[in-house]
């Protein structure tokens, strides 16, 4: 059955594979990143992939963009209805603690936490009987993870987001949606490339990507409000 699926931060890395996946396999997508010139060439590489591909790109900036008066009208106006929501948008600065600024401070956070805060409640009357939110956090969020010097911001704002999780779960529990939350470890991509310049990790974007899809379809089966560390090494 063909989904309505909605992926944030979808202009590279594990968001863009995912929509690849997702059309690849005759889904319906709605992509969200600030980059429309790389939203454009995601399009494109999917119809590629399948002309009949159902992707919807919207340029939207998740930290400071008009949620009711321009991202819930769009996706109103192709999806009825939102079976999945893949929260994979991310913001890292890499600074020492006694550096960071409070500006730099809340920009992480407004993507990585108030951004997931806002989305999720906009779609509360849209989504699905059985809809599968699944967010985006990191091993660095984990309480007794091995931490690494300049990511405290990156680290609390994902910490936050596994707390998140955990409280929709219980706070809708007597619905049938599923709230869960993928704490990843390293995977070879941009971001990756920033807070570890040099490292090559063990996973590649469409790994992750290709397991995060398939989580999404059969994950709610078996887990509901549930972290989960998905990780092969450390970082």
């Amino acid at each position: 059955m063909k989904k309505n699926i909605i992926v944030t931060g979808a202009s590279r890395g594990i968001g863009y594979e995912l929509v690849k996946y997702y059309t690849r396999h005759d889904h319906r997508v709605i992509a969200l990143s600030r980059s429309k010139v790389d939203l454009l060439r995601l399009k494109q590489d999917c119809l590629t992939e399948n002309k009949d591909a159902s992707v919807e790109i919207f340029s939207f900036d998740l930290a400071e963009g008009d949620y009711s008066g321009q991202l819930s009208p769009m996706i109103r106006k192709y999806f009825p209805t939102v079976d999945i929501l893949i929260n994979n948008a991310g913001s890292l600065i890499l600074k020492p603690f006694s550096e960071m600024q409070a500006s730099e401070l809340e920009q992480m956070y407004q993507v990585n936490v108030f951004s997931v805060f806002k989305t999720i409640q906009m779609l509360l009357p849209q989504f699905s009987a059985n809809a599968h939110i699944v967010n985006i956090s990191s091993v660095g969020g984990l309480q007794g993870s091995v931490k690494f010097s300049g990511l405290s911001g990156y680290s609390t704002s994902k910490a936050a987001l596994v707390a998140l999780t955990e409280c929709l779960s219980e706070e809708f529990k007597d619905t049938s949606w599923a709230f869960n939350c993928l704490a990843l470890g390293a995977v070879q991509t941009e971001m990756l490339a920033e807070a570890f310049p040099g490292y090559q990790a063990p996973l590649s974007a469409k790994d992750m990507a290709d397991y995060i899809a398939d989580f999404s379809f059969h994950g709610s089966k078996f887990y509901k409000g549930k972290i989960l560390n998905v990780s092969r090494s450390t970082p």
